[in-house]
């Protein structure tokens, strides 16, 4: 079982107390963008397209305990940009683990060997290193030769020492089912306890824009991948429901707010990949958000989007509802062979808005403003937690 069985207890725990409360929308994993500066530029990503006065901020430690102690989720995940960039990041998963919280801290592994010493192996913390397919496909990914070999050298070290240690695997178009399949059995035999997989969405500011998948790509390659996969106990750490669903097998719709996102910007809004605005709490977050006005059927950025962040949550809700469905599939494994179900209709959906620049000349002002202000949250930082190329990241 790639989710230890305390955590899927606890998780579960908290769903059923959240539904006889009548709790329409909650929370089911905090996410923590402490930072966007990275030490790759994946040709995917558009996080480190940020001029150098907002790539230098930093949520602090107590910003961090703070996000966590404002949405309760009983889950959290740390990713960025390159979290082990930021100097107070062994403080903040030492606080978030002593309240008992799940932490998931997502790598690229670079900087691991070197930082490996300031953390413990416990039960409430895993390493999620990123690993989009084997080495071809994982250093054509993130632009870069040998990054996959060293993330694999990581991954043994952080085993030797006996952390729990997932990998975040992100497929894109021209994914083959059957090279995929063969990297999931290395990573199986690797010992890794759990695998996250989606598909990548299709950040407006990412380099790459003609390798994302749309939904009908993704069922079929999904549904693939997972038919070379029977009887092989591949050890994923979703729900079997979002797996079903990337095989196109289930009827979801995105539940935005159940993977709320806090960034050095605030509370994102409407969810992890997609910046429309941001709040200043948790509360004004989930009250004041016109939810109703995203989602794939509702707004033409969200067509193709069949990613965890979004409906990782609808799945365990529906597990919640229909634990006979989640026993089915758990012990058969999605469905590879019947009719997909029918996809949703994009026909009223409204048009995209984009809205970077003026977010990005926003914060800038506001961050010239407060600058006399600001003490630590804008402070001058060593030459360490400055951006690190590739070639020194372990240095």
């Amino acid at each position: 079982m790639a989710v230890p069985l305390m955590q899927a207890v606890r998780v579960g725990r908290y769903v059923v107390k959240q539904h006889l409360l009548g709790r329409k929308r909650y929370p089911l994993v905090l996410m923590l963008e402490p930072l966007f500066r990275c030490n790759l530029a994946c040709s995917g990503c558009g996080k480190i397209d940020y001029p150098a006065q907002i790539l230098n901020q930093r949520l602090s430690l107590q910003e961090c305990l703070d996000a966590d102690a404002e949405a309760d989720a009983p889950v959290i995940a740390i990713a960025g940009g390159e979290p082990l960039l930021h100097k107070e990041m062994p403080e903040i998963v030492k606080g978030l683990t002593a309240r008992k919280k799940y932490v998931y801290l997502c790598t690229n592994g670079l900087l691991l060997d070197k930082k490996l010493d300031d953390y413990e192996p416990n039960p409430f913390f895993s390493w999620d290193i990123h690993l989009d397919g084997d080495k071809a496909m994982h250093d054509s990914s993130v632009c870069q030769e040998g990054v996959y070999e060293r993330a694999v050298a990581a991954i043994r070290k952080a085993k030797e020492r006996g952390f729990r240690v997932s990998i975040n695997c992100t497929l894109f178009d021209g994914a083959q089912p059957e090279r995929v399949a063969r990297f999931f059995d290395e990573v199986m035999a690797l010992g890794v306890d759990g695998v996250m997989t989606a598909p990548g969405y299709a950040y407006e500011r990412a380099p790459d824009q003609e390798h994302f998948l749309n939904r009908q790509k993704t069922k079929q390659l999904f549904r693939d991948i997972f038919r070379l996969g029977k009887g092989k106990k591949w050890r994923f750490t979703q729900s079997p429901l979002f797996l079903n669903f990337l095989a196109g097998n289930e009827n979801y719709h995105c539940t935005p707010w159940g993977k709320p996102l806090r960034t050095v910007f605030g509370w994102q809004r409407p969810c992890y990949l997609l910046g429309e605005g941001y709040a200043k709490t948790f509360k004004e977050l989930m009250d004041d958000t016109a939810w109703d006005q995203y989602g794939t059927g509702a707004y033409e950025k969200c067509a193709d989007c069949m990613v965890h962040s979004g409906y990782e949550s609808t799945a365990v809700m529906d597990a919640v509802k229909r634990p006979w469905h989640i026993a089915k599939v758990a012990l058969f494994g999605p469905e590879t062979e019947k009719p997909m179900v029918p996809e949703i209709s994009l026909a009223n959906q409204r048009k995209a808005e984009y809205k970077y620049e003026a977010q990005v000349a926003e914060q800038v002002t506001l961050l010239e403003s407060r600058k006399p202000a600001r003490g630590p949250r804008v402070r001058v930082h060593k030459a360490e937690d400055k951006p690190v190329e590739v070639a020194d990241a372990a240095d």
